[in-house]
């Protein structure tokens, strides 16, 4: 048999997250002599299903967020697989353990969560627009509350921090109001639950329960691209280079890397340099994160009739807060998982997140505990964890973030996506050089669905171009 490094592929996919392994197992299934390329230990990407608690839960992505039309959607019910809806129900708790508030917060969080799907705004931050329009809308429904100043400080904090979420920003005054994002139809919480998210890549892979895999698709992990040489002559193979010093050849290659892992690399990735067009696309994005701390208990002590648990600080509480554990106060929640029974997964972004890798796991479980004994444990006593996982997407050198997002500064430059999404072509045209991932879809970035299909297009660009 041939050694991998002298073999000429089809093509050579470089990451093996959603778009990665789509691209593949679709140029795989169709005959295509396909080498897979994964710098990480594991398939998967952003997502990543660990054994955790009396079940599994999710390092990475939580859910299938919409089912119609969803690629991801779609596998799990062909193949059989039972998704079921996480049914997210929110309930309010504030610092001092009560929830005096709860019913007028959701009405006001609904109110402001609704404000998102707006279009036509003067404003360019979420932030901004915002705050305004709930001032307006206290005004004429609950004018007492505008005298309430610490109230009124510490929902706008909690509305900014559910925003982040959303957008993985460290303030909701980056993010921008105006967006090309799109949601599916149907249920955006659609949970793999017990199966894992993992179960996606399996059944693309053909691997799920011990199946054989693709005949036509080599993998390798652990083995780092560190640069793509991309011809300009016609039927010259394009040669990867990675860090163990194997050399691979293919007809074309399909990058599937992060844009923070762009932002930081692609002056030595690429040889020649890419085009100014596309270095501009790459710098142009914005680069959220959203991080979790998932803690695991003997058994639940929680509510059971809520999943996810917000927390609404009062104003002289946060101010007790030691300046050294203020990222605690930037936590907007602790939510249950549907793929494990006795774990709490805590949720942080942008700046904060950061900070929050550099600390000691013993201090963040420590203090994630108090967190929750602060908020959840007014007629509890919080028992011990037993174990505490965190993500670290940031950190990580192979994702440096989480998914992109519509920031104000980056949608100065509208065409980012669709300039880096354009192939690098040889002097005859043909596609050498292909971008895919979650940040190149124009209406579903940020979403496993949305990486899904950019793995497909591109793959099929291929499939077109050499019939």
């Amino acid at each position: 048999m041939k050694d991998m490094s002298t073999m000429q592929y089809d093509t050579i996919v470089i990451g093996l997250g959603a778009a990665g392994v789509t691209a593949a197992s679709t140029l795989a299934t169709a005959g295509k002599k396909v080498l897979g390329l994964e710098a990480q230990d594991r398939i998967g990407g952003r997502v990543n299903t660990v054994p955790f608690g009396d079940g599994v839960v999710e390092l990475g992505a939580e859910w299938i967020h919409g089912q119609y039309p969803s690629r991801v959607y779609d596998t799990a019910i062909k193949n059989n697989i039972n998704v079921l809806s996480e049914n997210v129900v929110l309930a309010v708790y504030q610092s001092d353990g009560t929830r005096s508030n709860h019913e007028l917060v959701m009405e006001l969080i609904k109110y402001c969560l609704a404000l998102l799907k707006d279009t036509n705004i003067e404003e360019d931050s979420l932030g901004a627009y915002i705050t305004r329009k709930l001032q307006e809308h206290l005004r004429e429904t609950y004018p007492e509350l505008l005298k309430d100043k610490d109230f009124l400080e510490e929902f706008l904090a909690l509305m900014d921090l559910i925003v982040d979420n959303y957008k993985g920003s460290s303030s909701w005054n980056e993010a921008s109001t105006t967006t090309n994002y799109k949601e599916l139809e149907g249920d955006p919480h659609m949970s793999w639950h017990r199966n894992g998210y993992k179960t996606f890549f399996e059944l693309l892979l053909n691997t799920y329960q011990g199946g054989p895999g693709l005949a036509n698709l080599d993998i390798k992990l652990n083995t780092e691209v560190t640069n793509i040489v991309w011809p300009q002559q016609p039927s010259t193979p394009v040669e990867v280079t990675c860090k163990d010093g194997e050399v691979y050849r293919a007809n074309n290659v399909i990058v599937t890397v992060s844009v923070g892992v762009l932002q930081e690399r692609h002056m030595s990735l690429f040889t020649p340099p890419l085009p100014r067009e596309k270095v501009n696309a790459i710098n142009s994005l914005t680069m959220g994160l959203l991080d979790k701390i998932i803690i695991s208990f003997d058994k639940p002590w929680w509510p059971l009739s809520h999943s996810f648990f917000v927390f609404l600080w009062k104003g002289e509480d946060k101010r007790k807060v030691a300046k050294e554990d203020f990222w605690t106060t930037k936590i907007f929640a602790a939510s249950t998982h549907l793929g494990s029974g006795n774990t709490l997964t805590l949720w942080t972004s942008g700046d904060t997140a950061k900070w929050v890798e550099t600390l000691p796991e013993e201090v963040v479980k420590r203090k994630s505990v108090e967190l929750l004994q602060k908020f959840l444990g007014a007629n509890v006593t919080i028992p011990e964890p037993t174990g505490m996982l965190r993500s670290t997407w940031y950190s990580n050198p192979y994702t440096r973030g989480s998914f992109a997002f519509d920031s104000v500064s980056s949608m100065k430059y509208p065409n980012s996506r669709a300039d880096l999404g354009k192939p690098l072509l040889d002097s005859a045209g043909t596609p050498k050089v292909l971008f895919a991932g979650e940040a190149l879809d124009l209406i579903h970035y940020s979403d496993v669905h949305g990486a899904s299909e950019s793995g497909y297009r591109e793959a099929m660009r291929l499939l077109a171009s050499s019939t």
